[in-house]
């Protein structure tokens, strides 16, 4: 094999449809040859900018910035004017690869026609994606090549990734999940990519590939679609990320497709540093084990290492060869991830069991709720709520309370139960001090584009 992503080299022969998106299909030489045309027009260029839609023209710009040597800035489709002005202001973008309906973007637009272009080594990548910005703006996390590829290598050992596989999803192309293992990771292995462009039971069942990516809002419409469920039963392996996979939908997937699903684990800083096997357990609530070349630690609040005994929760600390380049002109923000001696601080807590696998509890700041004395993991209590009959989604914070310091509040959908019913059934299953002192019961959760919700719009 030869460069980052050998499927454009010619490394595993080529399909007439090896990249679909939608109606859109391409070879791999055919994509090459687009993106050398695009990457003459980039040269000498600081950063460029791709409208990350769900099309075939997305991968080409990206891999013509590649070539090129030139940092890719994928911007969200759904970005609104603010959003985009501060990514493509803050990453020095100096062209924008198509011609997006960005009325309030003067960057000059580079066509994405084919052209002259002359062959080039694809051995340089560098990624610019941009965190959610939960404290601030969003900030632009810088993805060496070297990174990309260790990740990828690592998931391919892992889930046992090889050209063979036939890879299907629909998620964004302006996240890792979807950009990075969905469309580099098919590059890198050799297996053919088919983007559904929405992440529908019906796409996914109709699509016929091996290997699934989804989110778990996507694999819980799939159990509540039989049909379509029933027909991924043909797949190898059914992945889930980005969020965790509630154990009510874990269960549901193996019931109807006869596979249990792999979970991974990882931040767009670190890439994907926990994942289940495709020959190994496989755990409602697990994302199992370091992916090779990551180690991980477990750290209490005082700074020893907490026990791995699949209860005590600490912070969860990471270090390998997945990990970002920093944080685009900002070093003092990126030092502040690290510790002294090196670790990067996920901000995730977790759980670590004598055999090694984790689970991850939630974020330390927003799902480590501190109520009486205790420690609670807010995803335990929301396991646990999914478990009714009745609940279809639930979240739980931690709201001040003079008494308590922090009293638990579950957020929920639930058709024809009652907030005391729910807490009753949560005692029922935890301990007592675990259980929701309110239930709200809403229509809906408030999620972002890749599915999690979004707590810190839950108030009560």
């Amino acid at each position: 094999m030869t460069g980052l992503f050998p499927a454009l080299d010619g490394s595993f022969g080529d399909h007439t449809d090896a990249v679909r998106i939608g109606a859109e299909a391409c070879s791999w030489e055919g994509l090459r040859r687009r993106a050398e045309a695009v990457a003459a027009r980039l040269d000498g260029l600081t950063a460029v900018a791709v409208p990350a839609v769900p099309a075939l023209d997305t991968v080409v710009g990206l891999i013509a910035g590649f070539l090129a040597g030139v940092p890719v800035v994928p911007v969200a489709s759904d970005a609104g004017p603010l959003e985009r002005a501060h990514v493509l202001s803050h990453s020095g973008a100096e062209a924008v690869l198509g011609d997006p309906a960005w009325a309030d973007v003067a960057l000059p637009r580079v066509p994405l026609t084919d052209g002259p272009g002359g062959s080039r080594p694809l051995d340089r990548a560098t990624l610019i994606v941009y965190t959610s910005g939960t404290t601030g703006p969003p900030k632009g996390v810088v993805l060496s090549g070297s990174a990309l590829t260790a990740g990828l290598d690592a998931l391919a050992a892992a889930w046992t990734w090889t050209p063979d596989d036939v890879l299907v999803h629909g998620l964004p192309l302006f996240h890792v999940h979807g950009l990075v293992l969905g469309v580099l990771g098919a590059l890198r292995v050799g297996s053919r990519l088919h983007h559904t462009v929405r992440p529908t039971p019906e796409a996914y069942a109709a699509a016929g590939g091996s290997l699934y990516f989804g989110v778990p809002t996507v694999w819980s419409r799939v159990v509540q679609d039989e049909r379509s469920a029933r027909a991924l039963g043909a797949a190898r392996l059914l992945v889930s990320g980005s969020a965790p996979l509630p154990a009510p939908v874990f269960e549901g997937l193996t019931a109807l497709t006869g596979a249990r699903p792999i979970e991974r684990y990882g931040m767009t800083e670190t890439l994907i540093t926990l994942s289940t096997r495709a020959d190994g357990d496989r755990r409602a609530g697990s994302v199992g084990v370091p992916v090779q070349g990551v180690s991980t630690r477990l750290v209490a609040d005082d700074g020893s290492s907490a026990p791995h005994d699949g209860a005590t929760i600490g912070s969860l600390q990471v270090r390998g060869a997945t990990l970002f380049d920093g944080y685009l002109g900002q070093p003092e923000a990126t030092a502040a991830t690290y510790t002294d001696d090196g670790w990067f601080m996920t901000g995730d807590s977790a759980t670590i069991g004598a055999d090694g696998f984790h689970r991850i509890v939630g974020r330390s700041s927003i799902d480590i709720i501190k109520t009486g004395g205790y420690k609670v993991g807010a995803g335990e209590v929301e396991t646990a709520l999914l478990g009714h009959p009745a609940v279809r989604e639930a979240a739980v914070i931690g709201v001040p309370d003079a008494d308590l310091g922090q009293r638990i509040v579950a957020f929920c959908v639930a058709d024809g139960a009652s907030g005391e019913e729910l807490v009753a059934f949560v005692a029922s299953l935890l301990s007592v001090h675990k259980r929701p002192r309110e239930v709200v019961l809403v229509e809906a959760l408030p999620r972002n584009a890749m599915g999690k919700v979004t707590k810190a719009l839950l108030t009560r």
